[in-house]
C-alpha cells in the first residue's frame, strides 16, 4: 500500500525502470544551488540517496529553465544538456526529468531518469506518463509537508515532560528528542535548518557577585528574549546552566543570517552578554554534526571575546 512519499517515490522509480528502462532514476531535492539525491534506483551509475551535486551543473536545472526538452533520447542533440557538466562526468546519453513542485508552484526537486546510452526517439511519447506520475507523487509529498506544522506542533507537545524547570524552555532530554526528529524529516526531505549554540558570558560572575537570584534572572531574561525572535516551528533550549541552544527549521543560509542578526540585537536589548555559533545542516552532515560545528564556532568567539577584553 502507498501511503507516504518514501514509499511512492521507491514505487515510481520502479515502475519507471520496467517501463522505460534506464540506468538510473532519482527524486531529487533542490536546496539552493545543492541538488540532492532523496530516493535513487541505480542501476549502473554508483549514485546513492543522500549524496548532492552543484544544481547548476545539472540537466534538471536546464530543464527546468527551459532550456531543453522533458525527454531528451539523445543528449548530445540538446546543446544545453550536452554542455552540463554533471552530464559529461556521469556520461549521459539519454535523459527523462519533469519538476516537482510545492503546493505553492515553488521547485521541491525533480523525478530524473538518466542512462548512458542514446534512446529511441519514440520514448517521447511517455512524457504524458512521467507527468502524470510526478504529479501524483507531488501530491503525495506536498499532503505530508503540509502536514508538517502539525507534526511539529503534536512533537513539541509531547515534549512538555523535558522542560527546563526555570525557563521553560526545552531542556537538553527534549532538545535531543526534537533535533532527532527533525533529522529525520531533513533526510526524507532535503530541507535545510540552522542551529545556534549560545553560551552566557556573564553568569558565573554575576552568581559570585550579586547572588543566584539575579543569575536566574539572567536566564529568564535569555529565554524570553530567544523565544521572542523565534517562529512556533523552532526549538529553544536550555542545555545546562549557561547554554542555550536553538534549532531553526526549513532556513536556508540567508534566513539564517537575519534570524542570527535578530538573535543578537535581542540579546543586546535585554542586557544579555553572550557568545554564539551557527551552522548549518546541509547534505552530507546531519543536524548533530552541525550542531558540533556551531558548538566549536561559539567556544572560538568566546575565546575571541576574552582576548579583545
Amino acid at each position: 500500500m502507498i501511503n507516504d512519499f518514501a514509499t511512492a517515490a521507491q514505487a515510481t522509480m520502479s515502475y519507471l525502470r520496467h517501463r522505460l528502462g534506464f540506468r538510473l532514476w532519482m527524486v531529487t531535492r533542490t536546496e539552493g544551488d545543492d541538488w540532492i539525491v532523496l530516493f535513487a534506483d541505480d542501476a549502473g551509475y554508483g549514485i546513492k540517496a543522500g549524496q548532492a551535486f552543484r544544481w547548476t551543473d545539472t540537466i534538471c536545472a536546464r530543464m527546468v529553465l527551459g532550456h531543453g526538452p522533458n525527454i531528451a533520447p539523445a543528449t548530445a542533440d540538446v546543446a544545453a544538456y550536452a554542455e552540463a557538466p554533471l552530464a559529461r562526468q556521469l556520461g549521459v546519453g539519454a535523459y527523462v526529468g519533469v519538476p516537482l513542485r510545492r503546493t505553492d508552484g515553488s521547485l521541491f526537486g525533480t523525478l530524473v531518469g538518466l542512462d548512458p546510452e542514446p534512446r529511441p526517439r519514440e520514448i517521447r511519447e511517455e512524457l504524458d506518463t512521467v507527468t502524470l506520475l510526478a504529479d501524483l507523487l507531488c501530491a503525495v509529498l506536498n499532503a505530508e509537508l503540509n502536514e508538517g506544522d502539525a507534526v511539529r506542533q503534536a512533537e513539541r507537545t509531547g515534549a512538555d515532560v523535558t522542560r527546563d524547570g526555570l525557563t521553560g524552555l526545552y531542556n537538553r532530554r527534549g532538545w535531543e528528542l526534537l533535533l532527532q526528529r527533525e533529522e529525520e524529516r531533513c533526510s526524507r526531505y532535503g530541507h535545510s535548518a540552522c542551529v545556534v549554540s549560545i553560551d552566557l558570558d556573564d553568569l558565573q560572575f554575576i552568581n559570585d557577585a550579586q547572588g543566584v537570584a539575579s543569575g536566574d534572572a539572567l536566564l529568564m531574561r535569555t529565554a524570553r528574549a530567544l523565544d521572542h525572535v523565534t517562529r512556533g516551528s523552532d526549538v529553544v533550549a536550555r542545555l545546562g546552566d549557561d547554554e542555550f541552544a536553538m534549532l531553526m527549521v526549513e532556513c536556508d543560509y540567508f534566513d539564517a543570517q537575519a534570524m542570527l542578526l535578530r538573535v543578537q540585537e535581542a540579546l543586546a536589548t535585554a542586557d544579555v552578554r553572550a557568545s554564539l555559533g551557527m551552522a548549518m545542516r546541509k547534505a552530507g552532515f546531519d543536524l548533530e554534526e552541525a550542531f558540533a560545528m556551531a558548538d566549536a564556532e561559539m567556544y572560538r568567539a568566546k575565546r575571541t571575546r576574552k582576548v579583545l577584553n
